[in-house]
């Protein structure tokens, strides 16, 4: 059952971004008609944002209302072809019959899975748990494969462990240079902006990398502008640079890492005037990077999507972790190399069971001991366990195929607009012989379910988040859902029970997080040693955390690698890939690069912020943003209606000109659908290690959409 709403303020979090922000909900009383019972307040005590909120956050509480979502079950009617109301009885009957009929028709592994990176670390772990001991299929994965895949299999490779930031947020403002790559927070996470100017104030340096002048590159000592698809060639060319000014701490290298010597002949390969050529950023401001970096007393690297959705993408955040290395910037206090994760729960999501090759706790799918030990704690029999699935856009790119998922249960994510090559996504999940659909608005993937069930949201249920720091924080509920509105565990239970698993599916929250945390013992995101009153009586818990045999309780672990790396030998490891072009590159039919990427006002794919008002004024809609020297060749002004084409769509949007973006570059924001959808346009060309699609480039033309005429 729901929680009751609180009848005083409660302290939680907001359900954005993954700073997951502190903020307290007043009761609203009495509240009015169809509006939510709650109000935002600041909540000045949680460091990450010390009660500063976006424009998100300040109208979080609008989605609660009745007109903005679901309050009903939704099934298509089989006369009609169109959704009509239904019962909660006969939607679940009808989504566990289509999952169950699949099964028997194809086999287990017809059946599919996929999740996202909002959900509560709760929610991801019974979904996992759902997926592979009631449908028994491998066919798991998430949106946050879209999200920091590239990062999290960099960072295993270099250090042995994944985790966005190796330290807390508050260790930013206290380095001497800072170096964002593909990162613009001033729009995707604002609150955070605090610690770059307390970094500033402090004497801090600012580098920021991106093919964009953002409201974060305003900030910055200096600002590097490759074009997309070159990030990898630029940290190989400032590697090149410390090596032959020798800047290389070699004592450090010596100590604590390994595979050196590979990576410095890689790097050598890499001269400045050969990485100008390719990246167009000038030889002079890469070796004013590598003064800013080397001559302060310690440093930090922090990655983005604009640095990681390539195909190339573990290799380009490898080549930035080199960086790091060489100069001693890595298990250092003040110093290291970090994530900056987007979704709200992209780091929890991945580390308990959504991911196609992951066990709760970071376990390898594949990992004898690991499944034995999961198994164990689930009951079953672990040669029961499938193994691993498909990512999450091959899990899409085959829906309705032979061989492919036939059936999908998909919950909290929207790939009809963030899936790259939307269009064909769109199709494929519109084969499906079975789509159950669970969120709280009627999204554009909701539209093509067959069955739609409705969604409690953060503010009506407990769960834990966590955060891009490691920190594992508690959303607490404020007040019940509507009428007619379940939670998502709730929704697990009763599929379970219907499909014939009676037992380990509860609804409880904190009794799920108490399962989640004996799963997750011993692993590397271990949470055996968090509980909820532990989590209330502090500002959160940061992983990993073992529960003791003894008080005091394990303080959690705020800064890894100090002492050691979590690899074999202790050491970190080098990468030693170089350079190669984007999986698309400009050519005499698609001559400019496109990038995507998001805006202050909108969310991922918009499915709540286009709902709520204030936002939806702040940002209606999409457009192209240009250089006005493409702009004149295209006889483009302010507001004309353009038409962007790739190999796989096209799109329409208003034309922005403006001197924020290179002259061979267009920009597009992602979150809405219809014509102005970018991922239509957007390549889904794989990294061949993280299955992270290339977001952030590929090749276009631009055509002023009343003329018609070729870039």
């Amino acid at each position: 059952m729901a929680p009751a709403p609180s009848p005083t303020p409660t302290d939680t979090h907001c359900p954005y971004c993954s700073l997951q922000c502190g903020m307290r909900l007043r009761p609203v009383v009495p509240a009015a008609p169809g509006e939510p019972a709650v109000a935002v307040e600041e909540r000045p005590d949680f460091p990450v944002n010390q009660g500063a909120l976006c424009g998100k956050g300040d109208n979080a509480a609008a989605v609660l209302s009745a007109h903005a979502r679901l309050t009903a079950p939704l099934i298509r009617d089989r006369r009609t072809g169109r959704l009509r109301g239904a019962t909660w009885p006969e939607a679940l009957d009808r989504a566990a019959r289509g999952l169950a009929a699949t099964a028997e028709r194809h086999g287990r592994d017809a059946v599919g899975v996929f999740g996202g990176g909002g959900l509560t670390n709760e929610k991801a772990y019974l979904l996992g748990k759902f997926a592979r001991v009631v449908l028994r299929t491998p066919n798991i994965d998430y949106n946050g494969r879209f999200c920091m895949s590239s990062a999290a299999a960099a960072q295993r490779r270099a250090f042995g462990l994944d985790r966005g930031l190796p330290f807390p947020l508050e260790d930013v403002a206290r380095t001497g240079c800072l170096v964002l790559v593909g990162a613009n927070p001033a729009d995707t996470m604002p609150p955070a902006v605090r610690h770059l100017r307390a970094l500033r104030e402090a004497g801090g340096r600012l580098i920021v990398v991106d093919p964009r002048r953002t409201r974060t590159a305003e900030l910055a000592d200096l600002h590097l502008r490759p074009r997309p698809g070159t990030d990898l060639a630029l940290a190989l060319g400032l590697l090149h640079l410390v090596i032959a000014d020798g800047r290389v701490d070699e004592t450090f290298v010596a100590d604590r890492t390994s595979g050196y010597e590979r990576a410095r002949t890689v790097a050598m390969a890499h001269w400045p005037e050969r990485v100008e050529r390719i990246t167009g950023v000038s030889v002079e401001h890469m070796r004013q990077a590598v003064a800013l970096f080397c001559d302060a007393p310690t440093g930090m690297v922090l990655t983005a999507r604009g640095g990681e959705q390539h195909s190339k993408g573990v290799d380009t955040v490898g080549a930035w972790i080199n960086l790091c290395l060489a100069t001693g910037r890595a298990g250092r206090p003040r110093s290291g190399y970090g994530c900056l994760t987007g979704q709200g729960n992209g780091q929890g999501g991945r580390e308990h069971g959504q991911k196609a090759d992951q066990l709760p706790g970071y376990r390898a799918i594949d990992d004898p001991a690991a499944r034995a030990h999961v198994a164990a704690v689930w009951g079953v029999d672990p040669d029961d366990l499938p193994g691993p699935g498909r990512s999450a856009y091959e899990l899409l790119d085959t829906a309705g195929t032979p061989g492919g998922v036939r059936a999908l249960l998909l919950m909290g994510s929207n790939p009809v607009v963030s899936a790259p090559h939307a269009g064909h996504v769109t199709e494929r999940l519109r084969a499906l012989d079975h789509l159950v659909v669970c969120d709280v608005v009627l999204s554009e993937t909701a539209e093509l379910a067959d069955v739609v069930l409705p969604s409690a949201q953060w503010a009506e249920e407990d769960g834990t988040m966590t955060n891009l720091e490691g920190r594992v924080i508690l959303r607490r509920a404020a007040l019940a859902p509507p009428p007619g509105v379940r939670t998502d565990l709730a929704v697990l239970h009763a599929l379970a029970a219907r499909l014939g698993t009676d037992k380990g599916f509860p609804e409880d929250a904190e009794e799920v997080f108490d399962e989640l945390g004996r799963a997750s013992a011993g692993g590397q995101a271990d949470y055996s040693g968090i509980t909820y009153p532990r989590i209330a009586a502090a500002d959160g818990v940061f992983w990993p955390c073992p529960a003791t045999d003894d008080p005091p309780d394990h303080p959690g672990t705020p800064r890894l690698f100090l002492d050691r790396f979590a690899t074999p030998d202790g050491r970190a490891r080098f990468a030693d890939a170089g350079h190669r072009p984007a999986a698309e590159e400009p050519d005499a039919d698609y001559p400019l690069r496109l990038t995507t990427g998001r805006v202050l006002a909108q969310y991922q794919s918009g499915a709540q912020t286009r709902r709520t008002a204030a936002l939806h004024r702040a940002a209606p809609g999409p457009f192209v943003e240009l250089h006005p020297r493409l702009a004149a060749r295209l006889g483009v002004t302010d507001g004309d209606q353009l038409t962007v084409t790739s190999r796989r769509g096209r799109a329409t949007a208003p034309a922005r000109v403006t001197t924020a973006i290179r002259p061979d570059t267009v920009f597009m924001p992602f979150h809405w659908p219809g014509a102005g959808r970018a991922n239509t346009l957007t390549n889904p060309a794989l990294d061949p290690v993280s299955r992270m699609p290339e977001f952030k480039v590929c090749a276009v033309r631009v055509e002023k959409a009343a003329a018609g005429k070729r870039s």
